[in-house]
């Protein structure tokens, strides 16, 4: 692996809060997904959130760059608010990296062409520019070779590596996963778990939904555990798996860590 990936330049020093959520909450019709959501994230953390199914770990990932709107509190990136649409938006978008479960890579175009779409387009860079720095991103995630290839060509592991690379493209000042290694074959698991550690080491915030509790324990500086729509409790990874507070935080580790 080269140098770690610096994240963008941020007005957050180290230790001071970049994401912060507010009083959050979000109905789908009747069902209240995400409940007075209080969270804040300091740059270079890496916060893990994990939980049953159906407990609004994605929602609240989707919230954070506007995938998902918000019915009541606020959202601040780098203490910015989340703007409602427009340039600005897409500003946000840019600052704010997302790999999802699914790849979601463009078919038709290479995968050089895939990472360097964005910072032509949005961070208007010399295509030279963008394509040496893709490059230096895809050896960084160890599919450097695959650069002329299409996305069908790979498999699923390398595909998320070259989501992972296509994000970092666009010098985001936090990344945000939601179920990154769901959708993969277990043996595809470990690589791009690997290249999100290495992202962990190189200092970039991340706030990650996974049922990979592996990562959680050895990544995570912190550890939320959501259930129905709320934080439920929040620590280290050490006390969260050796100590949960709450009953629902035990036997939802008492089902998970027997298997």
């Amino acid at each position: 692996m080269t140098a770690p990936v610096e994240a963008a330049a941020s007005n957050a020093e180290p230790g001071q809060p970049l994401v912060v959520l507010d009083g959050v909450n979000k109905w789908f019709g009747d069902l209240h997904v995400l409940q007075d959501i209080n969270l804040s994230v300091a740059r270079g953390e890496v916060v893990v959130v994990i939980g049953p199914s159906g407990s609004g770990k994605s929602t609240l990932c989707r919230a954070i760059n506007r995938l998902e709107t918000i019915n009541e509190g606020s959202i601040s990136v780098d203490d910015v608010p989340l703007p409602e649409e427009g340039k600005e938006l897409a500003q946000l978008r840019a600052e704010v990296g997302m790999v999802f479960q699914a790849f979601n890579l463009f078919a038709h175009k290479t995968i050089l062409e895939n990472i360097t779409l964005g910072p032509i387009k949005v961070r208007k860079k010399k295509k030279a520019d963008a394509d040496k720095r893709a490059l230096e991103l895809l050896d960084r995630v160890g599919v450097g070779h695959q650069a002329n290839k299409y996305p069908a060509q790979l498999s699923g592991g390398q595909q998320q590596r070259v989501a992972i690379a296509r994000a970092l493209a666009m010098e985001p000042k936090v990344m945000l996963f939601d179920e990154p290694t769901s959708a993969l074959d277990p043996e595809m698991i470990k690589e791009v778990l690997d290249v999100m550690v290495d992202l962990a080491k190189g200092g970039m915030t991340m706030i990650v939904v996974t049922h990979e509790m592996g990562f959680a324990r050895t990544a995570a500086d912190r550890v939320v555990f959501m259930s129905e729509g709320a934080i439920v409790e929040e620590n280290t990874p050490e006390e969260f798996f050796t100590n949960p507070q709450s009953e629902r935080a035990k036997d939802f580790l008492g089902k998970i860590l027997k298997h």
